[in-house]
């Protein structure tokens, strides 16, 4: 969900220039759908000013409300016209924990509302109570208490249908006609994640390529600090993006920079890949910093390989001073399997079994 954080800027100003498009419902409906544009003439958010009845039976007076979303279909936020005030079924004005409750409402996109009829909200010969949540309505009614305001079920589902209903659709599809480079890169560097997954979608095609020119921008989100967005781009991209020295060494540092949630979504995304003694001898030297997760998950990067090299051995022989250490067994067991030609492998080794050996006896 979009905060409302961001879009307080053009909460408080109006936009520079306004592009307005015609929406058909249906053959005889229609609405008009607003762009607001900066200076530059480039796409900030939409909005719509809505006058919509919310009842079936006219009882209640209709709605002035203005909807905002961002530019891929998110809606963000309400508000009214000067002046305007929204009312229940038996016209009493909404309170501001109506309000409050409203918001809360509108910005939930995964409402019970989305797979509610209006008609299930109305039990038969009860419709003129139905807009009431005790009405005795059935149980439909009953299940979306929490997402309606009692007397003023109708609103609710209504604005709500209107919020988060096709115009989502039409959004997106204004937006693509406005895909350009420049909007791409302004994506991918928002702190809206709803438009850096959107962006990442095609600046990075099906099998995994970067666009030219995007790399700096994905190497960015994966840096970043939402963890999401950066399993995204790292799941995204293809397995030969990763097979240079130099790639891996940058991931290793990513790594070595980032959260533990991050840590682990690296290390599972390393698995499949052959890695460069770069990567092998940093992993090796960072076991003993590792916690049991990290250091099973490191091991196990380290066994998939079909070698490492004399140094990586020799890191990870040096880790068996003490049979008793957590890691020193799989360490033993790992370089046991690569039969080491390494001297001084050999030395560890056979010094593990010997105290190994005494250990147990």
């Amino acid at each position: 969900m979009v905060t409302l954080s961001l879009f307080h800027s053009f909460a408080l100003s109006p936009p520079n220039k306004i592009r307005e498009f015609t929406i058909r419902e249906n053959d005889t409906a229609s609405y008009t759908l607003k762009l607001a544009l900066d200076n530059n003439g480039r796409p900030v958010y939409f909005f719509r000013n809505v006058f919509t009845p919310v009842c079936l039976t006219g009882e209640c007076k209709p709605v002035y409300i203005n909807f905002y979303w961002d530019l891929v279909g998110n809606y963000t936020r309400y508000d009214l016209p000067p002046n305007q005030i929204l009312t229940k079924m038996d016209h009493k004005e909404f309170k501001p924990e109506d309000y409050e409750k409203l918001r809360d409402i509108l910005a939930n996109p995964n409402s019970l509302l989305k797979d509610v009829a209006m008609d299930d909200l109305v039990g038969k010969g009860t419709e003129n109570l139905a807009d009431s949540v005790d009405a005795k309505a059935g149980a439909t009614l009953k299940t979306v208490k929490n997402e309606v305001i009692d007397g003023a079920v109708y609103t609710c589902y209504t604005l709500w249908h209107l919020a988060h209903g096709n115009v989502v659709n039409e959004i997106r599809r204004i937006t693509e006609t406005y895909q350009d480079d420049q909007l791409l890169h302004s994506f991918l560097t928002s702190t809206n994640h709803h438009y850096q997954y959107w962006a990442m979608d095609r600046v990075i095609d099906a099998q995994g390529t970067i666009w030219d020119g995007f790399l700096p921008d994905i190497l960015t989100i994966i840096q970043g600090r939402n963890v999401f967005t950066a399993r995204y781009a790292l799941q995204r991209i293809a397995n030969p993006f990763f097979l240079s020295d130099a790639r891996q060494k940058w991931l290793w540092e990513t790594y070595q920079k980032a959260g533990y949630s991050l840590q682990i979504v690296i290390l599972k995304r390393l698995a499949n890949i052959p890695f460069k003694p770069v990567l092998t001898e940093a992993i090796a030297q960072e076991l003993p910093k590792a916690n049991q997760e990290q250091s099973t998950m490191l091991l196990n990067l380290l066994a998939s390989q079909p070698t490492l090299n004399d140094k990586t051995q020799q890191l990870l022989a040096r880790q068996l001073t003490s049979p008793t250490q957590d890691n020193s067994a799989a360490i033993y067991q790992l370089l046991k399997g690569l039969h080491p030609h390494n001297q001084e492998v050999r030395t560890y080794l056979k010094t593990f079994e010997t105290t190994a050996s005494q250990i147990n006896k």
